[in-house]
């Protein structure tokens, strides 16, 4: 049997802690390395490329808050473990806790004097990038540009007003000539007369050439209507298409009269804008732009620059950290695995104790002690095995007791009772288990039992004492198992007793009512046969011999002498015949056919037989007959069964019934099926109201010749008993009792339902 070895203790677990922790320390030490690298790196790409700082200005930021956050968070658990380490008084904690302030002073003093000087560097450098001036030349180019427009708009604006006055008395038929003119007088690209839906009436210059020109919007319109004129600056927005920059006009044309019925007419002309003037327009414009760009994110640069500075202070303190964890480590590792040893040797616990590898003394230390305890282990381990070995046989042997058939009790030496199996229980119908601790004698309906037990072991355990040495002694007991007010039931125990080791006495018995039965039933069988044979061929001989004598001496005698032979050879030949009707039922018995079994329907048989006997409110009853009620369950399915058997069964049953209810005040026999769904058995029962049978009948009632008749060979039950096995039915007999009373026997056959 295959065992564990022992569990490791806790030095083993503090060697794979500390091996983890130097993991995670060169892990962590790493990936800081690195981060800082990767910043640096991104920090250096920020500054010198501006467009990729402006990109990913929100991801450097997020990315040191997070890398910061978790530094701390790291700094923070190692502080926490050495405090709790502290707090516990654990072996070499004060000498972490120094090593770990000293470096950590080490690390963070000059760190903290870095990061002061390089946050007011940083913070008066940024500051020093963004000059006043530069500021106030860009506004004021951008503000002479906007100048430069306006002025060249309302010029435009009054020549077009001025214009349109020509166009007063003109029709829209004519216009053409004019707008020609008019373009030519302004010095316009394109002029074009729209009326008030915005549809072009006539145009000259460029617009001549287009099929869909831009025309007003109706909000333009309204607004010409209203200011009497309006300016439009195009193409400024497209820093690469310089040439497209033009200024548009729209007017009002004047009415020649003041008819309601005269449509508005407007008069759109456009200039276009000098490249040059459009070039530097733009440039001072996105110059601006730029400009307050960069004004507004320094403040970011600032806290971009400061947090990286923020991120490499808490390297620095990190890395001392780490450095005193794992300097204190090598020092005191050694120190605390040999103090919890001998912590846990002291305490008892001799499991294997790790040791370090070093080539130190220390190193030595924890291996020699490691050689001392590792002879310990072995031995508790052999010890551990040897112990579930014997748990192992003992829950075997537990095993195959509670799957015996035969009772075992374990008793003591003044027959309490220590333990049991479930067989004891079964065998004598009471739960010993809840007897465990009482003396055997003390159970109820085991008192006679447990007293004969307990003499037998007296005498038993005398006899060992003064005679040969003996290993047991068997005895058969009789033993009535009634209990709880059920019906008296009779067994047959053989029970074997021999003494334990310990002290203790062992009970082993088994049931052999079933056997004895048996074997009664195959001596009767036996009887019968030889009965049949010795008995029945001299009866014939003896009956026709006294008849012949009858008839010879009949005629020669006197009439008193007469009579008196009559009846005497009366006597003999009805004798022979009681005799003749006895050998024949021993005969039957002995020659019992082997059952047939075919599906039978059970409350078909009963109803058949019944035809021969007085039913219950069956008004052609005689006084003399005793009435049978019928309560069969219309549910029973088919069962397995010879009917012609069958019906010899229920014929014998209901002829003891009749016959035990002779003498008695309420003459009443009931006949009854029932289907157990649970069981999936069908159940024929006979019940009579006589008197019950006497206990030393209950135990032999199915054996031949045992009766409690006047008349009769008590060959009923035996028959009966027969037939069952032959079915493989289960038959049971009990009295009726009732408040202490018997009020009659009852008779179950159990049988199986046809598949």
């Amino acid at each position: 049997m295959n065992l564990p070895r022992p569990p490791e203790g806790p030095p083993r677990k503090l060697i794979e802690s500390s091996r983890a922790l130097r993991w995670a320390i060169v892990v962590g030490i790493a990936v800081a390395i690195g981060i800082g690298i990767v910043l640096m790196f991104l920090l250096t790409q920020a500054t010198s490329n501006r467009e990729f700082y402006e990109r990913n200005y929100g991801r450097l930021f997020a990315l040191n808050i997070v890398i910061a956050g978790m530094l701390l968070a790291v700094i923070l658990w190692v502080f926490v473990r050495l405090a709790s380490r502290l707090r516990r008084g654990k072996f070499g904690s004060r000498l972490l806790v120094k090593l770990s302030l000293i470096f950590t002073l080490v690390g963070v003093v000059p760190g903290v004097l870095i990061y002061t000087v390089s946050y007011q560097f940083v913070s008066r450098s940024i500051e020093s990038w963004f000059d006043v001036k530069v500021e106030g030349a860009l506004e004021a180019g951008l503000n002479l540009g906007r100048a430069t427009l306006d002025t060249l708009s309302s010029d435009l604006a009054s020549k077009t007003r001025n214009a349109a006055g020509q166009l007063a008395e003109a029709p829209d038929a004519s216009a053409g000539l004019l707008l020609e003119r008019i373009r030519e007088q302004l010095g316009a690209t394109d002029v074009i007369l729209w009326n008030s839906n915005a549809q072009m009436l006539a145009s000259a210059g460029a617009s001549r050439f287009q099929l869909t020109p831009d025309r007003p919007t109706p909000q333009q319109l309204r607004a010409v209507r209203a200011q009497r004129s309006v300016t439009l600056v195009e193409g400024l927005d497209d820093p690469t298409a310089a040439s497209n920059g033009r200024i548009k006009a729209i007017v009002p044309v004047p009415q020649p009269s003041l008819g309601l019925l005269a449509e508005s007419r407007f008069l759109q002309s456009t200039i276009t804008i000098p490249p040059t003037l459009v070039a530097n327009a733009i440039a001072v414009q996105e110059a601006n732009r730029e400009y307050q760009e960069r004004a507004l994110a320094r403040e970011g640069l600032r806290r971009m620059y400061i947090g990286t500075l923020t991120l490499s202070l808490f390297l620095a303190v990190f890395g001392a950290v780490l450095l005193a964890i794992i300097l204190g480590n090598q020092l005191a590792r050694p120190l605390l695995l040999l103090a919890a040893g001998v912590s846990e040797v002291a305490a008892g616990d001799l499991s294997p104790k790790p040791a370090l590898q070093g080539k130190d003394e220390l190193g030595g230390l924890t291996r020699a002690f490691a050689d001392m305890t590792q002879q310990l282990a072995d031995a508790r381990y052999a010890v551990e095995k040897s112990i579930d070995e014997v748990s192992a046989a003992r829950g075997h042997l537990q095993t195959i007791l509670d799957n015996l058939t035969a009772g075992v009790i374990v008793l003591d030496a003044q027959g309490h009772i220590e333990t049991s199996n479930p067989g004891a229980t079964e065998v004598l119908h009471v739960p010993l288990e809840m007897y465990r601790g009482r003396r055997l004698a003390e159970v109820p309906g085991l008192e006679a039992f447990g007293t004969e037990v307990q003499q037998r072991f007296d005498d038993f355990m005398q006899e060992r004492t003064h005679t040969i040495l003996v290993d047991h002694w068997q005895q058969t007991f009789e033993l009535n198992t009634a209990h709880a007010g059920a019906a008296a039931n009779m067994v047959t125990l053989v029970a074997r007793g021999a003494p334990l080791p310990s002290e203790g006495r062992l009970l082993v018995f088994d049931d052999i009512s079933e056997i004895v039965s048996a074997q009664r039933a195959q001596a009767w069988g036996e009887v019968a046969r030889r009965l049949a044979h010795e008995i029945k061929n001299p009866l014939t001989p003896i009956q026709l011999s006294a008849e012949r004598i009858e008839m010879k001496l009949a005629s020669k005698l006197g009439e008193p002498e007469r009579a008196m032979l009559a009846k005497s050879v009366h006597t003999i030949v009805e004798q022979v015949e009681s005799m003749k009707r006895l050998v024949n039922e021993f005969r039957d018995y002995a020659r019992l056919p082997a059952a047939e079994l075919k599906p039978v329907d059970l409350n078909s048989l009963v109803n058949d037989v019944l035809h021969l006997y007085a039913r219950e409110g069956d008004p052609a009853r005689g006084p003399s007959q005793v009435p049978v009620r019928v309560e069969l369950d219309p549910a029973c399915p088919r069962i397995l069964g010879d009917a012609q058997q069958l019906r010899q069964v229920i014929h014998n049953l209901l002829q003891n019934a009749q016959d035990a209810t002779e003498g008695s005040t309420k003459r009443e026999v009931t006949v009854r099926t029932q289907w157990s769904e649970a069981s999936r058995r069908v159940r024929l029962i006979v019940q009579d109201s006589g008197t019950g049978f006497p206990e030393h009948i209950l135990k032999r009632a199915f054996e031949p010749y045992v009766t409690t008749k006047t008349k009769g060979t008590g060959l009923g039950l035996a028959v009966v008993k027969k037939i069952a096995d032959e079915h493989g039915a289960r038959i049971d007999l009990k009295n009726r009792v009732a408040d202490g009373v018997i009020r009659g026997a009852q008779v179950s056959l159990s049988f199986g339902v046809a598949s």
